[in-house]
């Protein structure tokens, strides 16, 4: 089955009772990590640019502006906002892989761009119930998740940026599922959504790399609402050789897309997400732990300290673009 089927299949028919214990509790900790990280974003120079630039556009009033009082925008730029705010100190959950062809051991930061668009078209609805708010975020995490799962590693080894490119398809899920796109009109969204997924790791260390997950959830709030006027594009454009998966990462792993999306094969579950403890890429979260217990156990301070020499594997070190970080948002 065509990839787009799966994703329609899925987002169609999810429905709140179908959801596993297990996957609504671990939602319920994603959701609040994923408002908090977005709260605390507000406070960066980044996401501050983004809320005077959207207060000078201005527009339709559906949902509250993040970190600017009672100002409401319209929802693409809404949910650009709140993207931003979520990845704008790097402290977003991650998504992990058990897979060894995926070598650096996780695949994405699943739970912003979900979030981010749920909560611009809630706030434009205004009638949303909790469970199917939770409905419209499981279906976008487990779309983003599963197309990660999905494609060859080449993705982010090619230097696109994973959150962006793939997140975008999240947000596009989650915002069609709470305006009531479906079917084709669904399909036609996620085609849509190909023409805008973006995000380069050149970017990395500059207010531009969580920008890339802010439009993530911006473009698929986009998408979603082109597609429910008629906008066309599409109906299979994740598959064949000019296709998202292709173009991207050089295909799939045919046997993980042929099991589908399946009744047990929940990925907020298993191989399940990582709540980060340090606001920083997740590979670099070893030596950080490593650090903590030397200074804790033997009192040291940094009057302690002339030069720290660490070493770590290719793995560790290729992702990481500035070893020694000159700004915050290099680190």
């Amino acid at each position: 089955m065509k990839k787009s089927r799966w994703f329609i299949r899925r987002v169609d028919n999810l429905r709140y009772e179908d959801i596993p214990p297990a996957a609504l509790e671990i939602g319920r900790r994603c959701v609040l990590d994923g408002l908090a990280v977005m709260v605390a974003g507000t406070a960066e120079d980044t996401v501050r640019v983004l809320i005077e630039e959207a207060k000078f556009q201005g527009g339709r009033k559906d949902a509250l502006l993040l970190g600017a009082g009672r100002i409401k925008v319209p929802m693409p730029m809404a949910a650009r906002v709140l993207g931003t705010a979520g990845h704008a100190h790097d402290w977003d959950d991650t998504q992990v892989s058990r897979d060894p062809r995926h070598r650096y051991g996780w695949l994405t930061h699943p739970t912003v761009p979900p979030l981010a668009a749920a909560l611009a078209v809630a706030q434009h609805r205004g009638d949303v119930p909790g469970a199917e708010f939770m409905t419209a975020f499981q279906a976008g995490f487990e779309v983003e998740c599963k197309l990660s799962e999905w494609m060859l590693p080449n993705v982010y080894e090619r230097s696109f940026h994973s959150s962006g490119v793939v997140g975008i398809f999240g947000a596009t899920a989650a915002a069609a599922k709470l305006l009531g796109v479906s079917g084709d009109k669904l399909r036609m969204a996620f085609g849509i959504a190909v023409s805008m997924a973006a995000g380069n790791r050149v970017n990395f260390g500059t207010m531009s790399k969580p920008l890339q997950v802010g439009r993530a959830a911006e473009n698929g709030v986009t998408a979603a609402l082109l597609a429910m006027h008629g906008f066309t594009a599409d109906l299979d454009a994740f598959d064949g050789p000019w296709g998202f998966c292709q173009v991207y990462a050089d295909g799939v792993f045919e046997e993980k897309t042929a099991q589908g999306f399946g009744k047990t094969t929940w990925s907020i579950v298993d191989p399940g997400v990582s709540i980060k403890p340090y606001p920083s890429g997740i590979l670099t979260h070893q030596a950080m732990d490593g650090m903590l217990e030397l200074v804790t156990s033997d009192n040291i301070g940094p009057e302690d300290l002339g030069t720290i020499d660490f070493y770590a594997g290719s793995n560790i070190l290729q992702p990481i673009r500035f070893a020694v970080a000159q700004t915050h948002l290099q680190a």
